[in-house]
């Protein structure tokens, strides 16, 4: 039962788009309208919901023919499922209220985080890998949100001031995930193309992101790199 929960929710979530397209916050949903804010990834890294929406969907279809009654793909299942169920519907909300929407992909992370730290080590490519690459590309976005939400409606730092506040947290917070949970290098790849995006996006503007950000994905890298090696 619980694989066929997964298999539905992973479905909703990959064909939520076509309903409802999502090209970006609208700037006019913030007290102060943000424009190429600098917390934000360049437009190309968005492309990796592609690698893992197939990818979602490819572990929901081999778990329901091939491993619908297994304990060890069971105990993640509840978590990712309603991590997908609340992503199927995050794109209508993020298109009408920026606060719910940072809410909503926060309780996203925390499920998609808790599914991967009960992901087994059999199966790592089709259970453990595509999870871990969307909970990585999730703490980049959860993050960004804090940053868009920060700036827009004018809490203290400014723009610049909460891509920076925002950058330093989405890098505590994948260390601590690559410190606690092994094998699961495709998190850190995650959080380093998100990285690398917000620095191409601020290359040649805001010089203080692009070099916090690169520095961040070296180090991320780095643990990455080890994580792989547990």
């Amino acid at each position: 039962m619980k694989a066929v929960f997964v298999a539905a929710a992973s479905l909703a979530f990959a064909t939520a788009p076509l309903a409802f397209p999502f090209a970006g916050f609208d700037p006019e949903l913030f007290l102060i309208p943000q424009v190429d804010p600098p917390v934000q990834p360049a437009g190309y890294a968005f492309g990796i919901w592609g690698v893992i929406y197939l990818w979602l969907l490819t572990s929901a279809a081999f778990g329901l023919v091939r491993r619908g009654d297994e304990s060890a793909w069971d105990r993640p299942r509840w978590p990712l499922a309603g991590s997908l169920v609340i992503g199927a519907a995050w794109l209508a909300v993020a298109q009408t209220s920026a606060l719910w929407a940072t809410v909503l992909i926060w309780v996203m992370l925390i499920l998609a985080l808790v599914a991967l730290a009960r992901t087994p080590a059999t199966d790592r490519w089709l259970l453990r890998a595509p999870v871990a690459l969307y909970a990585g590309w999730l703490t980049a976005a959860s993050w960004v949100s804090i940053g868009l939400f920060g700036a827009g409606f004018g809490i203290w730092l400014g723009q610049i001031g909460w891509a920076i506040a925002s950058l330093l947290g989405a890098l505590m917070l994948a260390a601590l995930v690559l410190l606690r949970l092994p094998a699961i290098p495709l998190y850190a790849v995650a959080v380093v193309w998100a990285l690398v995006a917000v620095a191409v996006a601020n290359w040649g503007a805001v010089w203080s992101v692009v070099v916090l950000a690169l520095l961040g994905a070296a180090g991320v890298a780095a643990l990455g790199y080890r994580n792989a090696r547990a």
